[in-house]
């Protein structure tokens, strides 16, 4: 998802562009708040990272990279792991 926000400001997106990109992934914020989103966004763009916004069936694949990644990657730390 940072990704994707990130390609949006990169190609001059607006406001309303990222209100769009976020009604489109169905997250659970009013018109309001995603508009209040849409703000800091353009205020204080991303920075690329890890993490994205999933359902819960999908957890697994998208956090699971992530904690593989703990400890190769500045900012990345392990809070959770499970000992054989």
């Amino acid at each position: 998802m940072t990704r994707e926000l990130r390609n949006i400001l990169a190609n001059e997106g607006n406001k309303d562009d990222l209100i769009a990109f976020m009604s489109d992934r169905n997250l659970p914020v009013d018109e309001i708040e995603a508009g209040n989103i849409a703000d800091e966004i353009l205020i204080n763009p991303p920075v690329q990272g890890f993490l994205t916004i999933s359902n819960a069936l999908q957890w697994r694949l998208q956090y699971g990279r992530v904690i593989e990644r703990a400890g190769q990657e500045d900012g990345i730390i392990s809070v959770y792991r499970i000992n054989p």
